[in-house]
């Protein structure tokens, strides 16, 4: 009995070594931040929503969480200054100026601790309540005739020109006025399923169909906007990305040999999203399936579902979107992280929702923190640079007052992809050693020339600093420096 317990005592030491080991440079760790139905927004001050806000994304930053994808537009209304949508009645009751921009603070907010931000929009949802009324200047009650009501709630008819371009001009207004790294849409296309019910596109479908096959006509609405969107994106600020978080099944291998070996809700058949298209055209940047289930779910295992997004990411990126409470009660936490940093075609994962991490739930944030327990940097996304040169290096890095200090690369006079917006610090053992241990870096340093050197650093240690681009590729490093 001493003998076996002492064996798995080594395998475990052994299997626990293995796991910090293979703790990636690079990954997307990102979490969750809805709006909708969180009306506690609406019940505080702006100087309580802001410090409320400040605390979650610091109890996240110390779960190693590098992004943050906040809903901004959860049912075409804004928690963002909009000239074009009202504000959002989650964070004003009576969608009435808030005094404050949520938008514009959560950038501020998480650039400061290194985070990225993407925003969030649900671009066909208008209501979410049969009793929810709409303001006088809302665009569907000046032009109902754009939308189409099912299941008691209002959505924006996908087949009509007008509400494509007025979509893009939503994004093209959040893209043109805040330093965003991402564009985020999530699951919801054409509404989910509602027992029998049927969306009542008829009339449109008999203008615009040209004998297509409905299914097919509604398919092509969707390809459209994704398409406009992503042209809207990179004719503004080619560096801001477009994800999109789906739903974890694009078609089950009975419905298409290609299929995943599930049996469920599809996206291409029943949403009307062909979610791999878009990824194969280039349109979008990565996607976030959202994996919800448990790895050996009957109907949608978790696991078969993780290898078949490993096989089918063409050339973009994909990221598991998981349920963390649901990792928690079942304990497969650690699994599925280890799993998704063991396959090629996968480079990280999104957590719904950030409440369940920051409140801990069932030891979530501390069972998070140990496998992030080395920072990393999120994906870098070289197709959208092309062939434009990487970033400069800092250069005159020195020791001064406490704190290690660089000169900013200068920046082109009109914003460039290139420019250097940020700058990863790394603790060395030598002056040799190289920048490709996630384990020697210490800060990502967001649009500044300094960092306070923590006081039990030991002299001696060495230090260099590199530079990230818009579309986070990194530089050479620094001459490195001595404290």
């Amino acid at each position: 009995m001493l003998q076996r317990l002492l064996l798995y005592a080594i395998l475990l030491l052994l299997s626990t070594a293995s796991m910090s080991g293979t703790s990636p440079k690079r990954e997307m760790r990102a979490a969750w931040i809805q709006t909708v139905f969180q009306d506690h927004y609406s019940h505080r001050t702006p100087q309580q929503n802001k410090q409320w806000l400040a605390e979650q994304l610091d109890i996240m930053a110390q779960a190693g969480i590098n992004a943050v994808i906040f809903q901004v537009r959860p049912q075409a209304d804004a928690f963002y200054k909009s000239s074009i949508e009202p504000w959002s009645r989650w964070l004003s009751a009576a969608q009435k100026d808030p005094g404050w921009d949520p938008l514009e603070f959560m950038v501020d907010e998480c650039h400061a601790r290194g985070m990225e931000l993407h925003a969030w929009l649900n671009p066909y949802r208008i209501t979410t309540s049969r009793k929810q009324t709409l303001t006088a200047t809302h665009i569907a009650r000046k032009h109902p005739e754009r939308t189409i009501r099912y299941n008691g709630n209002l959505y924006f008819d996908p087949a009509l020109k007008e509400n494509q371009d007025y979509i893009c001009r939503v994004v093209d207004d959040i893209v043109a006025n805040y330093d965003i790294d991402a564009i985020h849409f999530d699951d919801y296309f054409y509404p989910y399923p509602a027992g029998k019910l049927k969306f009542n596109d008829a009339a449109s479908y008999a203008k615009y169909g040209k004998g297509r096959r409905l299914a097919d006509w509604r398919r092509a609405n969707v390809d459209s906007l994704i398409s406009k969107v992503s042209e809207t994106i990179r004719s503004r600020k080619p560096w801001v990305r477009f994800g999109i978080s789906p739903f974890g099944i694009w078609r089950n291998n009975s419905s298409h040999p290609d299929g995943s070996p599930t049996n469920g809700l599809q996206n291409y058949d029943d949403l009307y999203a062909d979610v791999l298209l878009w990824a194969r055209e280039g349109w979008i940047d990565y996607q976030a399936p959202q994996l919800y289930w448990p790895l050996s779910h009957d109907r949608a295992p978790a696991r078969e579902l993780t290898d078949w997004w490993n096989d089918h990411a063409y050339d973009r990126y994909v990221f598991i979107g998981q349920h963390l409470e649901k990792c928690m009660d079942y304990n497969e936490l650690a699994e599925k992280v280890e799993m998704t940093r063991r396959l090629d075609g996968i480079a990280g994962n999104c957590w719904w929702y950030a409440a369940a991490l920051t409140s801990d739930y069932k030891g979530a944030h501390t069972s998070l923190a140990d496998l992030n327990i080395m920072p990393a940097l999120p994906p870098d996304y070289p197709w959208l640079a092309q062939d434009m040169p990487l970033p400069q290096a800092p250069d005159m890095l020195h020791v001064a007052g406490g704190r290690l200090r660089w000169h900013a690369p200068a920046r082109e006079k009109a914003e460039s992809l290139s420019d250097a917006v940020a700058y990863v610090v790394y603790r060395l053992d030598s002056d040799r050693a190289t920048i490709d241990d996630p384990e020697h870096i210490e800060a990502i340093v967001r649009d500044g020339d300094s960092w306070d050197i923590p006081d039990d650093c030991p002299p001696g240690t060495w230090f260099t600093v590199t530079s990230l681009d818009r579309v986070n590729r990194e530089s050479a490093p620094a001459v490195p420096v001595r404290l």
